[in-house]
């Protein structure tokens, strides 16, 4: 079978899957199919004296040839109908030919009947010509003698079994059947898969067909990084060099997460990166510029994490972010947090029960939307939230128990200044979390507690070489998470390790049979900080289907009667040109303007001249321009709204009229406006 040139197609057809794996050379030159594993996730090229070991057959379809015609056609290996199988023409010279070439199990009633052209005489039992027999069985006698049992039907279709001899001679034709076959059926059996069919449904009158599988091949290609899989339809003659090539040895690859179900027996072990993580945008860590095709490896072990995901406020470089493992060794200090918003403080109560807070700046009142006065000093302990009422719907709220900043000689009194309030979760505050110690804490007894947690790290982990979180100003420690890692090291470095996350790192190696770069196993360090990038903090965001809710919105304010606008009388719209007039000799004039209001503007002339004086104002009542004083000089002059203006002009006056310029003080006595 070595020296045999078959097609791809036969040789996969005829193969016994029980003989896998089998070990294939291309001998046709190169072939390239990109269409089909487009759908299929997968491509692969075929040249010629490639090498591939075919590990696993999957049936795909079914290939339908019409004879007559030679077109082809597939179908699906669940297709329903049925196909009758047509006689063959050649004779058989002896029953022992039926039994090792009948197309199914002679176990199957009614799977082959044949008849026979001559008579037959069996045991001064004359059987006549043309009469047709069903292959039942094959039984062996005492002797050793191996006969086939037969069924006959006789007249009024009584029916006989008679026992024929293997060697039994004669011209035996096959006979027509009735019996349809599915695809499965005809797929699963060798001698039924080379026949022709004709379609139950179209009888005699149908076309001649041929069925072929076509399976996908799962194979392993020589320095290939992966296994393949292809259809057996490719047009490429093989060779079977299984026997020639016995120790021949393909790489296995393996991705990360079949490196972690490796049994823990194969650890450590050197492997090579087949294949690195390109255009992976996660981490931003040294290892990981170490992570390229061709580069050795030494596994260590593989198991389970636990990882605080970290950040720090945005500064000058942009914010940083850190997966940091639980065995790290550097001290920390709480560090106090900082809410800009009563939505913040209820964030922060929910995950640390019994948070209490600072007061920083002043917050005025605002009683139509129930926002208490805050003043600066107050100390503030979240009670929980509640929903309560407000003048237009109902307001979630903080209730707060407030309590001012008291003097030690008061201290007896502190219980008299405390009180609960509510604050509208949409209120605007600044507060400063209140903290009660500055010890130093191991990360493991800061998980322990409720996070987030804002903290500093004030003395690093000593069995890292550089600790990144040292010298940083803050660290917010967000969450906790399982990873699953592997330990890994450089051979130049056995020693100093750090942990692949498997998830997160979609790359491939191989085992190789290397010496471990050591004697004895070294003491390992683990890198047990390692940066990651915006990407990979979002990404793991998504991952978890972790979303925070926007904080709540405050209600719609009602407009007040003085903020509606009015609309123009109609005098004043009857006379603009006029109006403008006066406006603009009103406003050209600079100084000793006076505080009071802008007097409405004269009743309308029939034909204004610009070159007149500007039009006399009545004069003022003499409590209006004692309280009156001048603008400042530096000040910019206040508008005149209509409605005051006109509020003056309809004051009941006495007094005679002056002009303008009477009204205007000098520009020193405004200086206590």
């Amino acid at each position: 079978m070595g020296d045999l040139l078959q097609s791809l197609r036969d040789f996969i057809s005829s193969l016994d899957q029980q003989s896998l794996p089998r070990i294939l050379q291309i001998c046709s030159g190169v072939y390239f199919q990109g269409s089909i594993y487009e759908i299929s996730g997968s491509e692969v090229c075929l040249s010629t004296g490639d090498l591939v070991k075919v590990i696993g057959l999957e049936l795909l379809s079914v290939s339908c040839e019409e004879i007559e015609t030679g077109a082809s056609f597939e179908l699906p290996t669940g297709y329903p109908g049925h196909f009758s199988l047509v006689a063959e023409d050649l004779p058989y010279n002896t029953i022992e030919e039926i039994v090792g070439l009948c197309p199914v199990g002679v176990d199957a009633c009614g799977s082959f009947t044949f008849k026979c052209q001559n008579e037959l005489t069996i045991d001064r039992f004359t059987l006549p010509a043309g009469k047709e027999l069903t292959l039942l069985s094959v039984e062996v006698v005492r002797d050793g003698e191996r006969l086939a049992r037969c069924q006959v039907v006789g007249q009024n279709m009584a029916s006989a079994e008679m026992l024929l001899p293997l060697a039994l001679k004669g011209e035996f034709y096959e006979c027509q059947s009735d019996h349809g076959y599915s695809l499965q059926e005809i797929m699963s059996s060798s001698r039924l898969s080379c026949r022709r069919f004709r379609s139950t449904a179209e009888s005699n009158s149908g076309s001649l067909l041929m069925f072929s599988p076509v399976y996908e091949i799962s194979a392993i290609m020589h320095m290939r990084k992966n296994v393949v899989k292809f259809p057996s339809s490719l047009e490429v003659d093989v060779q079977d060099v299984t026997e020639q090539e016995q120790d021949l040895v393909f790489i296995t690859p393996f991705s990360m997460t079949e490196v972690v179900s490796q049994p823990t027996e194969s650890f450590p072990t050197m492997a090579e990166i087949l294949d690195g993580p390109q255009g992976n945008q996660f981490f931003n860590c040294s290892w990981f510029q170490e992570l390229q095709s061709g580069r050795r490896l030494v596994l260590h072990a593989y198991g389970t994490t636990t990882m605080i995901l970290a950040s720090t406020p945005k500064g000058r470089k942009g914010k940083q972010y850190f997966i940091i493992s639980e065995g790290y060794g550097g001290r920390m200090r709480r560090r106090v947090r900082e809410f800009e918003s009563v939505y913040e403080l209820y964030v922060a109560s929910s995950q640390s029960p019994g948070l209490k807070v600072s007061v920083t700046r002043h917050c005025e009142a605002v009683e139509e939307e129930g926002m208490p006065a805050l003043s600066v000093g107050e100390q503030l302990e979240v009670l929980g939230k509640a929903l309560m009422d407000g003048a237009a719907q109902k307001l979630e709220c903080l209730i707060c128990k407030r309590t001012m900043e008291v003097d030690d000689e008061d201290e007896d009194d502190e219980e008299e200044d405390s009180e609960e309030i509510c604050l509208p979760l949409f209120m605007t505050g600044y507060f400063v979390e209140k903290l009660l110690d500055n010890k130093k804490y191991k990360l493991t007894d800061l998980v322990s507690s409720s996070l987030p947690l804002d903290v500093k790290v004030v003395s690093r982990d000593k069995d890292l070489e550089k600790d990144p979180l040292m010298g940083l100003p803050a660290l917010k420690l967000e969450e906790t998470f399982t990873e699953t890692v592997v330990l890994t090291s450089l051979p130049n470095k056995p020693d100093w390790c750090f942990e692949l996350p498997v998830r997160w790192l979609q790359m491939s190696l191989c085992f190789t049979s290397e010496h471990l770069p050591w004697s004895e196993s070294p003491e390992r360090h683990v890198e047990t900080v390692t940066e990651v990038t915006e990407k990979f903090y979002y990404e793991y965001h998504k991952l978890v289907g972790k979303i925070e809710e926007p904080p709540p919105r405050p209600p719609k304010r009602k407009p007040s009667s003085s903020e509606v606008p009015k609309k123009s009388s109609k005098s004043e719209s009857k006379s603009p040109n006029l109006r403008s007039v006066v406006t603009k000799q009103l406003d050209n004039l600079s100084l000793g303007q006076t505080k009071g209001k802008r007097a409405p503007a004269p009743p309308l002339l029939d034909t204004p001249e610009s070159n007149q004086p500007p039009p006399l104002l009545p004069r003022k009542s003499s409590s209006i321009a004692e309280d009156v004083s001048a603008h400042n000089t530096y000040v910019k002059t206040p508008t005149v709204t209509r409605k005051s203006a006109k509020r003056l002009s309809d004051s009941d006056s006495e007094h005679d009229y002056e002009s303008i310029e009477e009204t205007i003080k000098k520009p020193h006595e405004s200086f206590f406006y």
